[in-house]
């Protein structure tokens, strides 16, 4: 039998692909539309996606 090796728990760097530009975009319009809906019912969940959105952006600005 051959050694098999398991890839869960693998991260490959959004950076390295071709399209790291467009998913970056897509996840901070989502972080910061669900930081909107949840910001007045949940204020610690909303902070949260903020947060999120920011480190996004940044990381965004940093490949423009």
């Amino acid at each position: 039998m051959n050694k098999q090796y398991c890839r869960v728990g693998t991260v490959t760097s959004i950076t390295a692909e071709n399209h790291a530009i467009t998913i970056l975009e897509y996840q901070y319009q989502n972080f910061m539309e669900k930081a909107s809906n949840i910001k007045y019912m949940d204020t610690k969940l909303g902070e949260f996606f903020e947060q999120k959105a920011q480190k996004i952006k940044k990381t965004l600005e940093d490949l423009m």
